[in-house]
């Protein structure tokens, strides 16, 4: 049977902040989520909620916070710290996804004014020379949130007007296949001015809680390369990200990748735990925008981006699959 909710978010919720936890006061049962499975896949979701949510800050889009993928006995997310915010711009669980631009209406929005981050609302604009990822800016209005599921599949609607001539219908729907799952996006542009942005997904890739390092080989189907620094924590080879020794618990390392084409089929990755067989390949049919990779001890994030071109009046649609293995 469909369940059906629709949430009517204000700007009060970010009044109701939990405040944060220790490592021992983590209890995620606390927050809004759903499970959904197909008998071969189980995934928990954390649900948007501006009063309740696991995540209420304005780095990530708020929808499709998926806490836990189960399939053959083996974990490939989880939560990745030892303490949590919800008002933190990183303290959530992947693959979450979000815009690495500063936003819709940012650049031309005076100290005080608005601008629009899709997934998250209007924001004020601080009083600041750029754009800054890790604060959290104030919600003024968070528009409105429709949540839908079944027993396999969940979908998030998200509608927004501003008065800075930026409007949307951003839809993203997950559904469980027999070895995987797949996330549905459209973006329909129901304002005045035309939306130009990126949109990338972070992953937080935990295989069976198996510590960033030697066991795990990330790899691409074009030949990789990078100019920055490893930090004596990885070997870029070929088709191949390998870990040079196991990453200690206050190390971590970000590199931008280069080597793909305008091709969608450049669009994929493979991540293996080579302890335990348990692996994920996805795949995006969009071409890439982006490509990095950042892991720190307890998870590793291969971050790929698209590029998002709507007119008013217009929408686009995009498809990530992600395929689970396991290795005999």
């Amino acid at each position: 049977m469909m369940k059906k909710m629709a949430l009517y978010l204000t700007a009060a919720g970010l009044s109701a902040f939990l405040g944060s936890c220790s490592s021992d006061e983590l209890d995620f049962s606390r927050y809004p989520s759903v499970e959904i499975s197909n008998g071969q896949v189980k995934m928990k979701v954390f649900l948007p909620d501006a009063e309740k949510g696991l995540y209420r800050a304005t780095r990530f889009d708020w929808s499709g916070v998926i806490g836990s993928v189960q399939y053959k006995e083996h974990e490939y997310f989880g939560y990745w710290k030892t303490t949590h915010d919800p008002l933190f711009h990183e303290d959530l669980t992947g693959p979450v996804e979000g815009f690495i631009a500063p936003g819709l209406g940012y650049e031309e929005a005076e100290a005080g004014g608005k601008f629009v981050r899709i997934g998250v609302g209007v924001l004020e604009k601080a009083d600041e020379p750029e754009y800054n990822w890790r604060e959290t800016y104030p919600i003024l209005d968070h528009g409105k949130w429709t949540i839908e599921h079944g027993k396999d599949w969940i979908s998030f609607t998200h509608q927004l007007q501003s008065e800075v001539g930026y409007a949307y219908e951003y839809e993203k729907r997950i559904t469980l296949k027999e070895d995987g799952f797949l996330l549905a996006h459209c973006l329909k542009n129901t304002g005045t001015r035309a939306i130009e942005t990126d949109q990338f997904n972070h992953n937080f890739f935990m295989i069976d809680g198996e510590r960033s390092g030697t066991a795990f080989t990330i790899s691409f189907p074009y030949p990789i390369s990078s100019d920055d620094d490893t930090k004596g924590m990885l070997e870029i080879k070929d088709h191949e990200i390998s870990f040079l020794r196991d990453l200690a618990d206050d190390e971590n390392v970000f590199v931008s990748l280069s080597g793909y084409g305008e091709s969608a089929e450049d669009h994929q990755v493979k991540v293996l735990n080579q302890k335990t067989g348990a692996g994920m390949i996805y795949q995006v049919d969009k071409p890439l925008h982006r490509m990095v990779f950042w892991a720190c001890a307890t998870t590793l994030s291969p971050e790929n981006s698209v590029w998002l071109s709507v007119d008013p009046g217009d929408e686009e649609s995009w498809n990530s699959e992600y395929t689970l293995f396991v290795e005999e």
